[in-house]
């Protein structure tokens, strides 16, 4: 059974809950451009599918950082911030091939950041806040494979995405809203 540091559990729910509303807020604004812009101005499009991975990525470094060099979640985060990097450049290169490319390549990634979100959540649940995560975890696996499904189908609506960032952002708010009790504390 995990157990929580309550002199560690309180700054980190406090980093938490920071990052997770910064995320809320980022997605939002991403999703928006995303869906409205982007579509019709390729070098945008490059740019925000380079940036969201990179966001996800120092994200993640920061929640690392925050929890310490002991944190049991230490190894899914790090698996998470690789794969987000890795994920920048594939989807830079992507986007200069192909929608259905930069579909794929969007869907492998959803697949191992969600992999690596939903085994953090389950990890840090007793900190509390982590039901939303673990959801959206599990869900980016799903929905990572039909990106992947789509772009190599051949897809050229890659505002799917767009749907997919909003989402994500909304269940990093309720797990922020979540996170108050524990930052009190």
């Amino acid at each position: 059974m995990t157990t929580i540091d309550t002199r560690a559990a309180v700054p980190l729910a406090r980093t938490l809950r920071r990052v997770y509303f910064s995320r809320f807020g980022f997605a939002l604004i991403w999703a928006l451009l995303l869906a409205f812009v982007a579509p019709n101005a390729a070098p945008l499009l490059t740019v925000l599918v380079i940036i969201y991975p990179l966001v996800d990525a120092f994200s993640v470094l920061t929640e690392l950082r925050a929890a310490g060099t002991t944190s049991r979640s230490r190894a899914s985060e790090m698996i998470n911030i690789v794969s987000s990097v890795l994920a920048a450049v594939a989807l830079g290169w992507a986007s200069f091939v192909s929608p259905g490319a930069v579909l794929a390549v969007w869907g492998v990634w959803a697949v191992l950041s969600g992999a690596s979100q939903l085994v953090t959540g389950l990890i840090r649940r007793k900190l509390g806040g982590q039901v939303p995560l673990i959801f959206s975890g599990g869900l980016s696996v799903l929905v990572g494979l039909a990106f992947l499904a789509q772009g190599l189908g051949g897809s050229t609506m890659v505002t799917s995405i767009a749907g997919y960032a909003a989402l994500g952002g909304v269940l990093f708010l309720i797990s922020a809203l979540r996170l108050t009790r524990s930052a009190r504390a």
